[in-house]
C-alpha cells in the first residue's frame, strides 16, 4: 500500500467524510509525516517545528470524534503553514497562525460537515482562536458528547454547581469558585486546596459507591 493510500484511508476512517479529500490535498500540497498515536491527556494533538528535519511532523490522538480529529488536524497544519511561511519567529499561537488557522478551516467550516451545535461555537472560537479547542469552554462543551468514550455519569467540571462533589483520577473533591479557565478545588481527604482546568472531565460523585 503506498503511503497516499495509508493517508487516505487514515482520514476516512477519522474525519467526517465531507472532509476526507480537503485534508488529503491539504498534506498533498505541503507533504508531513502523520502519526495518529494513542490517547494523551494534556494535549489532542501536536506539531513541533524542527530546523535539523526537512519533512515536519504532526500527531493526533486516536480516539478524538471526527469533529474533534479535523479541527485539530487544521489546527496542527496551520502550525506548519504559519512556520514556514513567516519563519520561526513568529509566536505559536500568535497573529500569523490565527490567520492561517482561519483560511484552512474556512472550506470545511459548514453545516454540512459539522453539526449545528458545533458549528455555532467553531464560528464564533474561529473569530479569535485559542491555542486550543480545550481552552475555549463553549466549544470543548458541545464537543463533549460527540467523544467516543462520553458518558452520562460524567461531567465538565464548569458545569457542576459550587459545592459539588466530584471524583477525578480517583480523588474526591469538592468544588469551589471558578477562576477564569480554572476553579479551585478542594481534596477532601487532605483539605488541601488544587487549581483544576474548568474543563476537565469529572465523574457525578453520585455515580461512585
Amino acid at each position: 500500500m503506498s503511503q497516499e493510500d495509508q493517508f487516505l484511508n487514515a482520514f476516512k476512517k477519522h474525519l467526517p467524510e465531507e472532509a476526507v479529500n480537503y485534508c488529503f490535498q491539504l498534506w498533498k500540497q505541503q507533504p508531513f509525516h502523520f502519526h495518529i498515536t494513542k490517547s494523551r491527556a494534556s494535549k489532542l494533538g501536536d506539531f513541533r517545528y524542527r530546523r535539523d528535519r526537512k519533512i515536519q511532523t504532526i500527531t493526533i490522538n486516536h480516539n478524538l470524534s471526527p469533529y474533534q480529529f479535523l479541527i485539530t488536524y487544521v489546527h496542527e497544519v496551520a502550525h506548519l503553514r504559519a512556520f514556514e511561511k513567516y519563519g520561526l519567529k513568529i509566536k505559536p499561537h500568535g497573529l500569523e497562525w490565527k490567520q492561517t488557522f482561519r483560511e484552512l478551516m474556512l472550506p470545511v467550516l459548514s453545516e454540512e460537515i459539522f453539526p449545528k451545535d458545533i458549528y455555532l461555537a467553531l464560528n464564533r472560537h474561529m473569530r479569535n482562536p485559542k491555542a486550543s479547542t480545550g481552552a475555549d469552554l463553549i466549544l470543548a462543551k458541545v464537543l463533549k458528547p460527540y467523544d467516543q468514550n462520553f458518558s452520562p455519569d460524567k461531567a465538565l467540571l464548569i458545569d457542576l454547581p459550587i459545592g459539588e462533589i466530584f471524583f477525578i483520577q480517583g480523588r474526591r473533591f469538592r468544588k469551589d469558585q471558578t477562576r477564569r479557565t480554572r476553579v479551585v478545588c478542594e481534596e477532601l481527604s487532605t483539605g488541601r486546596k488544587y487549581l483544576i482546568s474548568a474543563h476537565a472531565e469529572v465523574k457525578k460523585s453520585h455515580q461512585d459507591n
